[in-house]
This record gives C-alpha cells, sequence and structure tokens, in this order.
C-alpha cells in the first residue's frame, strides 16, 4: 500500500510537471526528469530530448587549461561541447551548448558548491568568448574559414592508387563547404558519363571561395590610437588575407589538377576522342582516295576521249591537206599547161607591147582563176584559142577591179565610221599600200620591237608611216600592220609571191650595205649627219634603208633649224640650231625604246639608238639630259611659287 502510494504521487508530480513550463536547473534537473519520466513512463519531449542532448560533457581540466588571454588559440567547438557537431551545428545547437554550459560552469555555481574561483583569470570567459564569436553569424563564418579541424591536405599517391574514387570524394566533399553555391556537382564513379565529369572539373577549374582569413588578424584596427593607426592595421590585414586568399585558390586548383591528372575517366574519354578523330580522319582520307581513284577514272576516260578525237582531227587535216596537195598539184599542172599552151601560141600576141600584156595578163589568170576555171579555159583554150583567152583575161581583170573597189568601199565605211561622211574619198591600191619597201620596213620594226612592247602594233605603223617612201600612198594603220604580218607568216608561196620579192630585196638592201661599208673606209663621224646616221645605223648591225630619202629628210631638217632659231628649248648660234630638233613620233619611238631596254640591259643605249633612225648614241643621251634638266626647272619654278 506504500508503495502504490508513493508510485501514485510520483506519477501526479510528473502530470503536473509536464502541465507547466519549466526552467532548466543544471544536471540534476535533467537527472531529476530522467528518473521521472522512467518510473512513470512517460515519454520526454523533443525539445527535452536536445536541451539534454545539447552538447557533450567536456573534460574541467581541458576547460581549466584554457587561457582566457589566448582565445583565438581555442577551439570554440570543443569549448561549447561541439566538438563533434562543429560547423554542421545550427544556431539552435549553439545557443542551447552555451546555457547548458552556463548552468554547469557558472563561476556562482562553482561557488556555491564551494569551489575557488578567480575571477580575473577564470576559464568561464573562454566559454563567453566561444559563444561570441560562435553565436554571430559574421564572426563564425570567419572561424569557420580557419576550422582548425578542417583537412587541407591532398590524398596520397598510395591512396590514389588503391582507392581513387573514394580519396577523391572524401576531399572535394571536405572542400564542397567554402562553395558559394549551393549546388556542387558529385565526383562521380568510374561509369559516370562523359557530360557530368566535364561539368564536375568546369565547375571545380571555375571554383568560387567564399572562405576568408579575417580571423587570423594579427592585430585588432579598434586597438589603433587613432585614425591613421587603424588605417594602417586594416591595410596590412587586408593584405595577409589577400596573401591567404591566393594561397587557398592555389591548393583547391593543385587538388583539382591532381585529380583531373590521374582520372582515368578522362584519359579514357581523350582515347574514345582520339579513337573518334583517328576514325574521322580515315574516313575522310577513304574518301578523298575513292574522289581522287573517281577523279583519275574520269581524266584517263577523258584523255582516251580526246586521243580518240585527236586521231579522228588529224585524220580528218590529213584527208584535208592530202586533198589540198591533190588540189595543188592538180592547180599546178593547169596552171603549166595554160602557160605552155600560151608559150607555144606567142601569146596570141601581134607584136611585142601585145606580147607583154598577154604574159602579164596570163600571170594574173593563174593566179585569179580557180582550178575548175582553168580546166574549162584549157579546154575551151583547144577549140577556140584567142577568143577564149581574151575573154578569160577580161575576167582577171574584172575580179581584180572587184576586189579592189570591194577594198576602197570597206575603207570608205571605216572613214564614214570614224570621221564622219566625207567627199572625195581617194581611192587606195592594195599595191601602194604595202610596197617592197613597206613590207622591208614591216619585218625591220617586227625585229627592233618584239613581243612585249607596249602597244606594239601601233609603234610598228608609226615607224612605217615615218621611214616609209612617202608620195602618194596612205598611212598604215596598227590593224592593217598586223594583218599583214599574219600574211607574211602563214602565206602561201604558190599563191603569193609578195614575201619572196620582200626577202630577195631585203638581201639585194643588204649586198648593197655591205659593199658601202667595204668601200667607204674613208668615212668619220664628222662627215655629214646623214653619213654619222648611216654608220650608227651599221654600228648597230641594222641595214640602212631608203639612205637617198633619210639624206634628203636631213637635209630638210637642216633647213628648218636655220630658218627657226629656236626650237624646243634648245640654244641656237648664228643661226644655227646646236642640234636638230625632236619629232613626236622620235620622241614617243624614244620612250618607247627605253621601256623596252631597261637598265640592266648590255649596250642599253645603242640598242636605243638602233629603234630611232638618224639619231645616235650621243643624241638620245643629250635628249634625256635635257628632258631631266626641264623637269627639275619646272619643279623648282613650282617650289618657288610655293
Amino acid at each position: 500500500t506504500h508503495n502504490m502510494t508513493n508510485s501514485l504521487q510520483l506519477q501526479c508530480a510528473a502530470l503536473k510537471v509536464a502541465r507547466h513550463k519549466i526552467e532548466c536547473v543544471g544536471c540534476a534537473y535533467f537527472n531529476a526528469r530522467r528518473q521521472i519520466s522512467d518510473a512513470s513512463g512517460v515519454e520526454r519531449s523533443d525539445s527535452d530530448e536536445k536541451l539534454a542532448g545539447a552538447g557533450e560533457d567536456v573534460d574541467i581540466s581541458y576547460l581549466k587549461s584554457l587561457d582566457p588571454k589566448e582565445w583565438k588559440d581555442q577551439d570554440h567547438y570543443s569549448v561549447l561541447g561541439l566538438g563533434k557537431l562543429r560547423y554542421e551545428a545550427s544556431d539552435d545547437d549553439i545557443r542551447r551548448a552555451y546555457r547548458r554550459m552556463v548552468l554547469q560552469h557558472h563561476p556562482d555555481k562553482r561557488k556555491a558548491k564551494g569551489e575557488e574561483v578567480i575571477t580575473d583569470d577564470d576559464y568561464f570567459t573562454c566559454i563567453t568568448k566561444a559563444y561570441e564569436i560562435l553565436g554571430t553569424a559574421k564572426t563564425r563564418r570567419s572561424y569557420d574559414s580557419v576550422d582548425p579541424e578542417f583537412d587541407d591536405n591532398f590524398p596520397t599517391q598510395t591512396d590514389i592508387d588503391n582507392n581513387y574514387f573514394n580519396s577523391f570524394n572524401k576531399y572535394f566533399n571536405l572542400n564542397a563547404r567554402w562553395s558559394e553555391k549551393q549546388q556542387v556537382p558529385p565526383f562521380g564513379e568510374v561509369d559516370a558519363k562523359r557530360e557530368e565529369v566535364e561539368r564536375f572539373y568546369n565547375f571545380w577549374y571555375d571554383f568560387k571561395s567564399w572562405r576568408e582569413f579575417s580571423y587570423l588578424d594579427e592585430e585588432d584596427k579598434e586597438k589603433g590610437q587613432d585614425r591613421d593607426e587603424r588605417r594602417w592595421i586594416e591595410k596590412e590585414n587586408k593584405a595577409a588575407r589577400i596573401k591567404r586568399k591566393k594561397e587557398e585558390m592555389t591548393r583547391i586548383r593543385a587538388l583539382v589538377d591532381l585529380a583531373y591528372n590521374s582520372d582515368k575517366r578522362i584519359q579514357r574519354f581523350k582515347q574514345e576522342e582520339k579513337d573518334r578523330k583517328a576514325a574521322a580522319k580515315r574516313a575522310k582520307m577513304d574518301a578523298a582516295q575513292a574522289q581522287k581513284a573517281e577523279q583519275e577514272r574520269a581524266v584517263r576516260e577523258a584523255a582516251l576521249a580526246k586521243e580518240k578525237a585527236e586521231k579522228a582531227e588529224q585524220k580528218r587535216i590529213e584527208q584535208i591537206r592530202i586533198e589540198r596537195e591533190q588540189q595543188k598539184k592538180l592547180l599546178k599542172k593547169e596552171r603549166k599547161t595554160l602557160r605552155d599552151k600560151l608559150k607555144d601560141c606567142k601569146y596570141y600576141a601581134k607584136n611585142d607591147k601585145d606580147q607583154l600584156k598577154h604574159m602579164e595578163g596570163a600571170e594574173k589568170i593563174c593566179e585569179t582563176f580557180t582550178l575548175s576555171e582553168l580546166q574549162a579555159l584549157n579546154k575551151a583554150m583547144e577549140n577556140k584559142g584567142r577568143e577564149s583567152f581574151v575573154a578569160a583575161l577580161q575576167t582577171a581583170e574584172r575580179k581584180i577591179a572587184d576586189e579592189l573597189e570591194e577594198l576602197n568601199m570597206a575603207q570608205q565605211k571605216k572613214q564614214a565610221a570614224t570621221n564622219g561622211p566625207k567627199t572625195g574619198v581617194k581611192e587606195v591600191k592594195k599595191g601602194d599600200v604595202w610596197s617592197n619597201e613597206n613590207v622591208q620596213l614591216l619585218i625591220k620594226a617586227v625585229n627592233l620591237f618584239p613581243a612585249g612592247t607596249a602597244q606594239r602594233w601601233d609603234v610598228i605603223a608609226t615607224f612605217i608611216n615615218q621611214h616609209g617612201g612617202g608620195g602618194g600612198a596612205s598611212p598604215v594603220t596598227a590593224r592593217e600592220v598586223l594583218n599583214k604580218a599574219k600574211a607574211l607568216q602563214h602565206s602561201d608561196h604558190s599563191k603569193s609571191s609578195l614575201k619572196t620579192h620582200a626577202n630577195e630585196a631585203a638581201f639585194q638592201s643588204f649586198e648593197k650595205s655591205k659593199k658601202e661599208v667595204q668601200t667607204s673606209n674613208d668615212i668619220t663621224l664628222g662627215d655629214s649627219p646623214a653619213e654619222s646616221s648611216k654608220e650608227n645605223v651599221k654600228q648597230n648591225g641594222v641595214a640602212p634603208v631608203n639612205n637617198n630619202n633619210n639624206q634628203q629628210q636631213q637635209q630638210q631638217e637642216q633647213q628648218q633649224q636655220q630658218q627657226e632659231p629656236k626650237q624646243n628649248g634648245v640654244a641656237t648660234t648664228n643661226g644655227v640650231s646646236s642640234k636638230s630638233s625632236w619629232t613626236k613620233e622620235e620622241q614617243a619611238l624614244l620612250e618607247q625604246a627605253m621601256k623596252t631596254y631597261p637598265t640592266t640591259t648590255p649596250d642599253r643605249w645603242d640598242c636605243i639608238a638602233a629603234c630611232i633612225p638618224n639619231r645616235s648614241k650621243k643624241d638620245c643621251l643629250r635628249r634625256v639630259k635635257e628632258l631631266v634638266e626641264l623637269v627639275n626647272s619646272k619643279k623648282e619654278a613650282q617650289a618657288a611659287v610655293k
């Protein structure tokens, strides 16, 4: 009965205590509560459990060993009994742990127990300081940045070789607490995908740490006596923080580099990428080889087709050539037959004059009639004789007249297109335009002005017009010169004897000049302008052409120089010019020759003088010097005006 009564009293007391809010009074309170709850069977509340389990028992000898003056060196979490939770402890955990330490180690509590307490040097100051630092978010963050329990080391090579993923998972998880970004990608395992691994390393290579080292400041700026001292302290502290921050980022980068260089997944990804590129390269090479083979096949087929076409074309050309040869032989045979018949019949002439006329007419017929016409004429001459020959001669003259008329009409149209309608157009005969002299000048000009000369055919046309025989012949154009040069190059000797006559005339001129060189040993440079010009032409290896005309032209120029006291800026003495004036054509030839023969040409001025008739090497040098002096004087005058 007595036991039952005590039990009921205890239950009532437990119910009564559970209904009222009470304050903690120390370890005795928690022990009593624990005994009551165990005896009554009533479960304790969560708040009571948290308060009872907040923190851990702290060794009193550790607390007494602390020096309040060296509070920076103490472990604040261990002082409050939170050595296991540390940075994971919440603000409520810190607050309850502090309250528990106050209830247990407050100087008044200890004095009540009869313990001797030295107020100025008591360890309770360390408890208060720990709560001041951990109870404020800013100071706690500063202390957490330099947590003495944090492991700043790297995994050893043995750990990496034995268990690579567990080792780096551990160290990356430890350092993940410093990340400003909350979501830190995991390190992963050996079967992680490439995107996950790349995202992990991209995150850590761009890692932003909130860790700061203000807790390790050697001096507190608030202790400075004046503003300047406080600024100096803050400057020194800031420099030390920046240095420690750089060391921390270097440590993080070294950890990431160590993991990256030892990561077998990266090695596998690189090998896969290398294999992929090699496969792509092989595929590209295969495609290139296939394309090359296809191109070679196409080239071979094209070459075969071209070869076949060339053979067919050669066969066709050979057939045409054979036909032409046959036509030439037949034409030659018919011409010989005609000439023999006319010769036997003495050209159907009544006197010598008619005979000469008919001989010339026979050549006209041979040159103008075709094969069929000649065959018809030879056949007709067997029956009709003179009558057929006279009719053929009239036909040949009519053909020549028609050709000349067509040439005149073409020239009239050309002049009408360029200069407008004109009356009294002079008829030009083809024989007058391209005489033997002009053909010789054309051949000489082509050799003097080779391919590559600027405006070559215009220069050659000017050369021919300047040095031609003159008279009633009209000047030639660049187009006519080009056509005539092509005709001379590709002319058929059986159809035209113009080139043969030109060559014979050039050879006769060469023989004549050779004889003159052999007989004129007494000629000197000072004899006369004509002889000086002649000797200069011979020295440059060019045969003289039309020396009489050149002498007449030089005499006319000397007379003109005597009449004009000053020409082209050249001073005169006693009414005679010191040197003959330069015409526009000569000036153009001089400029063209200087372009044709650059300064690197051996015997340059000899070559230039050869291009300008009636001008010696000294004349060319003197003319160039005058032009240079004229240009310099103009520049000086312009500079003086400015």
